[in-house]
């Protein structure tokens, strides 16, 4: 096997190693097959590594906005009133602020306090994590203004219903009606939503990662992966295989993620049609 893949290397590069980088940094062959990067570290491994962590932060944002946005939307659309006109407002004003460039003044300002605090109470260990805990955090207050919108619309025309009129005649309380009969209802679209929210936060924690303000070394992630490869392009010698894999993964993620969202939408529209 060793033999063949310094059979096939010259096939995939013309040029003899100049420098360590070189030296370390080969071309896709049989040993690894999407090559190694500039320490000589499996490109596979470290993108499936990358993958999981741009994943993770998708998830965990996305349910930080569902849990803000459904809260959020489903107060203002059940109480309506001054209270739904000042709520809504604070969302119009939350959407005229750039979203990435929120998250960005978020993280330069108060990682460094967040990050002391936790070195002087807990372990270093800890304090390694203050970037992704921001992101978290960050990515998630950006992305659930959309859901409260969909949620307060779903549930103005639901609390006007002849089912909750009923529940509200017998005597139940508002958090009843919320919890029984209004937010059941519109589970269907808050998990559509909250599906197609998921590949947005990726996107959004790949252009941090690769301005350097997202995912920090030694942990990776598909935009840092990006960014990495990008900073060797030269005209001396193009290290391509190190920018096309993580751009084409970061492309098949979010085509597969939105494609299960547009099936769910499919799925739990009553107004779609069935062949």
């Amino acid at each position: 096997m060793l033999t063949l893949g310094l059979f096939l290397h010259p096939w995939f590069s013309n040029q003899s190693p100049t420098t360590l980088t070189d030296a370390l940094a080969h071309p896709p062959s049989t040993l690894h097959w999407f090559g190694t990067d500039l320490m000589g570290r499996d490109l596979l491994s470290r993108l499936v590594y990358g993958a999981r962590i741009s994943m993770m932060v998708g998830l965990v944002g996305a349910g930080v906005s569902l849990f803000i946005g459904v809260l959020w939307g489903a107060v203002a659309g059940y109480v309506g009133g001054y209270c739904d006109g000042i709520m809504m407002r604070a969302v119009d004003i939350l959407y005229s602020l750039p979203s990435v460039i929120f998250v960005i003044v978020m993280i330069t300002t108060l990682e460094g306090l967040f990050k002391n605090w936790l070195l002087q109470n807990f372990s270093p260990e800890a304090a390694g994590v203050a970037r992704l805990l921001f992101l978290f955090a960050g990515l998630g207050a950006v992305s659930w203004l959309t859901m409260a919108r969909i949620v307060r619309g779903e549930v103005l025309s639901l609390r006007t219903r002849s089912f909750v009129d009923a529940s509200r005649a017998m005597g139940a309380s508002h958090t009843h009606i919320l919890l029984t009969h209004i937010l059941p209802n519109v589970a269907g679209v808050v998990i559509v939503y909250l599906t197609l929210t998921i590949p947005s936060v990726i996107l959004y924690e790949s252009f941090l990662s690769y301005l350097g303000l997202g995912i920090q070394a030694p942990q990776a992630s598909l935009g840092s992966l990006l960014a990495e490869g990008s900073a060797q392009i030269n005209s001396l010698r193009l290290y391509w295989w190190m920018v096309v894999f993580p751009g084409l993964l970061l492309v098949v993620m979010l085509l597969t993620l939105n494609f299960i969202g547009d099936g769910l939408r499919d799925a739990f529209d009553p107004r779609s049609e069935k062949i």
